[in-house]
C-alpha cells in the first residue's frame, strides 16, 4: 500500500516545526518527536503497515487545534487526526512528512440532558463509556462496535461505526445529533445540536464517515435511548452456513427485526468456545445469535416464529435465554471472536463489506471456494441481520508471499461484495485498505465529485491525504475548464 511520497522541504524544517508546536500547546511534552515515543503511534488496528509519523501533537483544547492546523496550513504541512488508533482500515496510518494529532486528552462527558434524551461528549471519550454513564439511569447509547471498550465516539463518526445493534437501531450517523468540527483552515464550527434535524444541506451526513478528511471533531452530541423492557437471545446452530445465511433472510422477509442478528462459522465458534466458555454447540457449521428487545408479549411472539423459521431451513439447534447471565454469555463468545481467532493464527486480516441480506449464501458459498483456491483459512465472524461481512483470513506474515496473498484473497472479497450488489465497506472504512479499490465500485466522475467535496473544505488537501482515494488530485485540477483552439465548451451557456 502505497502512501505520498513525503515532501523533503517540511522534512528539512523538522526542528522548526517542533519548536512553534511547542509555543501553541500548553504542555510542551504534549508534542512528541523522539523515535521511541513516536512508535506508539506508527499504526492502527490494521498493523500489517507501519510508518512513524514526523511528529505528533496532544492538544487539550479546542484553541490549540485550531492553532495547530493554521499553522500546518500555512507550513504546508500535512495532519492526520488520530482517535484511540482501533481503525482497521488504515485510516490512522502516520505520514513520514505530517503531524498526526492525537484526541485522547478529549474524553470529558460534557453535559447528559435526559429531557431531549441526549448527551453532549468530547470526541475522546470512549463508545461503551457513554453507555456506563446513564445506565444507572435506565438509558443507553446504541451503536456497539466490538472495540467498544476502547474505541471513541470521535473515530466511530469518521468511519460511521455499527455494531450488533444497529440492525435495529441504525450506524452511528442515525444516532448523532451534532457535532463541533475544525476545519484545516483553523475555523470552529458547529453543525446539528439537540434537535433531531438539522436546517439545510445534511452535512453532518457528509462528516460522518468522512475518515478525517474534511475535519477534526472536538464535540459531539448523541441520541441516548431508553433500555428496553425486556431482552432475551436465541442460539440457533445450523449444519451448514448457506442454511444460516438463507434464514437470516427469511427472518427480516417475515417482518421481524431483531435488535441484532450475528453469525459465526465452525472456525469462529471453537475459538471463542475455547476463549470464554460461552456454551455454543461445537457440532454445527453455523451459529446464528439473535436478540429480540421490547414488551416480553412480543419477544415470545417472535421467538416462536424465528423457531419455526430456522427450523425449516435445517436448524438442529435452538436454544432461548432463560435469563440475563445466559444472555450476556451467549453474546461474550461472539463479543471476543476477534481476539479469540487471534490463538489459532499468528496473524488474520478482519475485511469489511456489505452485502444484501439475499446473497448471503451464494456469497459465503464462493468465501470458502476462493479460500482453497488462496490455501488460506477464513473466520466469518458478521453482522448477518444488515448484511455486513467481517472475514478473518489467517495467515502467517513470517511465512513469505502469505501477506501479499492474503491481501488478494481479501480483494477478491471485497469485489465480490460489489459484484452482488453491495459495497466496499460498512463500517470499517476505507483508509489505504480499500483505496485502490474504489474503482471496483465508483467511476472516475463519481471519485472526482467526492473529491470536489473534500476541497470545499481542504483545498490544500492537507488533512489524511493517501487514504480513501486511490489518485491524488489538486483542487485546480479538479475543478479546471478545458478551453479547445479559443473555444468554450457549450458557448451558449451565459457565464458570470
Amino acid at each position: 500500500m502505497l502512501m505520498p511520497k513525503p515532501n523533503q522541504d517540511v522534512l528539512a524544517k523538522r526542528g522548526y516545526l517542533v519548536k512553534e508546536l511547542r509555543k501553541i500547546v500548553a504542555d510542551s511534552d504534549a508534542v512528541i518527536d523522539d523515535k521511541d515515543n513516536l512508535r506508539a503511534f506508527e499504526c492502527d488496528g490494521l498493523s500489517a503497515y507501519r510508518q512513524l509519523p514526523m511528529i505528533a501533537v496532544l492538544p487539550e483544547t479546542v484553541d490549540e487545534i485550531s492553532e495547530i492546523l493554521k499553522f500546518c496550513a500555512a507550513e504546508g504541512v500535512n495532519v492526520v487526526p488520530r482517535g484511540a488508533g482501533t481503525s482497521l482500515s488504515g485510516g490512522a496510518l502516520p505520514l513520514a512528512d505530517g503531524v498526526l494529532l492525537g484526541l485522547g486528552k478529549f474524553k470529558k462527558i460534557l453535559d447528559i440532558d435526559y429531557e431531549n434524551r441526549c448527551m453532549v461528549v468530547q470526541p475522546g471519550v470512549t463508545n461503551l463509556a457513554i453507555t456506563e454513564a446513564v445506565k444507572a439511569d435506565g438509558f443507553y447509547y446504541a451503536p456497539d462496535p466490538s472495540s467498544q471498550i476502547a474505541c471513541t465516539i470521535g473515530g466511530n463518526i469518521a468511519e460511521n461505526s455499527g455494531g450488533v445493534h444497529c440492525l435495529k437501531y441504525g450506524l452511528t450517523t442515525n444516532n448523532v445529533l451534532g457535532i463541533e468540527m475544525v476545519t484545516m483552515a483553523g475555523e470552529v464550527i458547529r453543525l446539528g445540536g439537540k434537535h433531531l434535524d438539522a436546517e439545510g444541506y445534511d452535512l453532518l451526513g457528509v462528516i460522518t464517515g468522512s475518515e478525517g478528511l474534511l475535519g477534526v471533531i472536538t464535540e459531539v452530541t448523541v441520541k441516548i435511548l431508553a433500555t428496553p423492557e425486556h431482552v432475551s437471545a436465541q442460539l440457533i446452530g445450523f449444519p451448514s452456513s448457506e442454511q444460516a445465511g438463507d434464514c437470516v433472510g427469511k427472518i427480516i422477509g417475515a417482518g421481524i427485526i431483531p435488535a441484532g442478528m450475528e453469525m459465526m462459522d465452525r472456525y469462529a465458534i471453537h475459538a471463542a468456545e475455547e476463549f470464554c466458555h460461552a456454551g455454543y454447540p461445537l457440532d454445527v457449521e453455523a451459529l446464528l445469535i439473535v436478540e429480540l428487545d421490547g414488551p416480553k408479549v412480543e419477544i415470545e411472539h417472535y421467538s416462536v416464529k424465528i423457531d419455526e423459521i430456522a427450523a425449516a431451513c435445517g436448524a438442529t439447534v435452538s436454544r432461548t435465554s432463560q435469563n440475563e447471565e445466559e444472555r450476556l454469555a451467549f453474546w461474550a463468545g461472539r463479543k471476543a471472536a476477534f481476539p479469540a481467532v487471534g490463538r489459532i493464527s499468528p496473524d488474520y486480516m478482519c475485511m469489511d463489506g456489505t452485502i444484501p441480506r439475499s446473497q448471503l449464501p451464494k456469497v459465503l458459498k464462493r468465501m470458502g471456494e476462493l479460500s482453497e483456491h488462496y490455501g488460506l483459512r477464513v473466520a466469518n465472524v458478521f453482522h448477518a441481520g444488515d448484511g455486513n461481512l467481517h472475514p478473518l483470513i489467517l495467515f502467517d506474515a513470517n511465512i513469505p508471499g502469505e501477506l501479499e496473498r492474503c491481501e488478494e484473497f481479501g480483494a477478491d472479497i471485497l469485489k465480490l461484495c460489489v459484484e452482488v450488489g453491495g459495497v466496499l465497506t460498512g463500517e470499517h472504512g476505507v483508509g489505504i485498505e480499500k483505496r485502490d479499490l474504489m474503482g471496483e465500485m465508483f467511476s472516475e466522475d463519481d471519485l472526482k465529485q467526492q473529491q470536489r467535496l473534500k476541497c470545499a473544505f481542504d483545498p490544500d488537501g492537507r488533512l489524511n491525504p493517501g487514504k480513501v482515494f486511490p489518485i491524488l488530485h489538486r483542487c485546480a485540477e479538479l475543478g479546471k475548464m478545458h478551453v479547445h483552439n479559443g473555444e468554450l465548451p457549450f458557448p451558449d451557456i451565459p457565464r458570470f
